[in-house]
C-alpha cells in the first residue's frame, strides 16, 4: 500500500512502510519467524546508525513463532543502544509476550481490548526418529522452558516458580491483567501511541 510524501521536491508516492519507518515505527505481525528476526535486526541496526537517543516504537500483533527466531529479536531489543517502546495492537501471544514484556520499563503498552498469551514451549513440529533423538528433543524444550521462565520472571517480576505455575496451560490475559501480571506497563489509544511521530 502506497502513500504520498510532501517534501522540498514535490508529491512523492512512497510505501507506507517506508513512511512509518521514517518516523521510527516498526512492525512484528504474523510469525515469528527467521525473516522476521532478520528485518528486526536490521531494522534496529538502521536506527541506532541514525540515532541512539531518539526511541524506537515497535508495534506487535502475532500469534509466536520460533522459539531460537524470536530470542535473536530479544537479544537484538536487549542490547540495542536505542530505547524501544514496545506496544501491542491486538495481540500478543507466546513469544510475543516475551517480545512485549521485554521493552524499555515503563514505555510498554496495549491498545485497550489486545490479549496476551504466555504457555510452556511448544514442540514445533511432529516428533519421531531414534530414542536418542527423542531425549535430545525432551532436554532442549526443557532447557528453552527453563529459560523462557526466567526471561519472563526478570521483566514482570514474578518468581521462576509464579512463571512455570503460570504458563502450566495457555494462559490468556486482558489488557488489564497483563498489566497486573507485569507483562506490559499500561493501556493507549492509538493517538497517544503515535505521539512524537507526527
Amino acid at each position: 500500500m502506497d502513500t504520498l510524501m510532501r517534501d522540498s521536491k514535490g508529491v512523492n508516492q512512497i510505501s507506507i512502510d517506508a513512511a512509518l519507518t521514517e518516523k521510527r515505527m516498526i512492525f512484528l505481525s504474523g510469525e515469528i519467524n527467521e525473516k522476521a528476526a532478520e528485518a528486526m535486526v536490521k531494522q534496529l541496526m538502521f536506527f541506532s546508525m541514525s540515532n541512539t537517543e531518539m526511541p524506537v516504537k515497535l508495534f506487535i500483533t502475532t500469534d509466536g513463532g520460533e522459539i531460537n527466531s524470536g530470542m535473536v529479536i530479544y537479544d537484538a531489543i536487549q542490547s540495542s543502544p536505542v530505547p524501544v517502546e514496545v506496544y501491542c495492537v491486538g495481540k500478543a501471544f507466546s513469544m510475543g509476550a516475551v517480545l512485549l514484556a521485554c521493552g524499555k520499563k515503563g514505555k510498554r503498552y496495549l491498545l485497550p481490548h489486545s490479549r496476551v498469551m504466555i504457555h510452556e514451549p511448544l514442540i514445533p513440529y511432529g516428533v519421531g526418529g531414534k530414542t536418542s533423538s527423542i531425549q535430545t528433543i525432551s532436554e532442549s524444550l526443557l532447557k528453552a522452558k527453563r529459560s523462557m521462565e526466567e526471561i519472563l520472571a526478570k521483566h514482570t517480576g514474578k518468581t521462576a516458580d509464579e512463571i512455570a505455575e503460570a504458563t502450566k496451560t495457555d494462559h490468556y490475559f486482558s489488557a488489564e491483567e497483563a498489566i497486573e501480571f507485569g507483562l506490559a506497563d499500561g493501556i493507549m489509544g492509538l493517538d497517544e501511541m503515535m505521539k512524537g511521530c507526527m
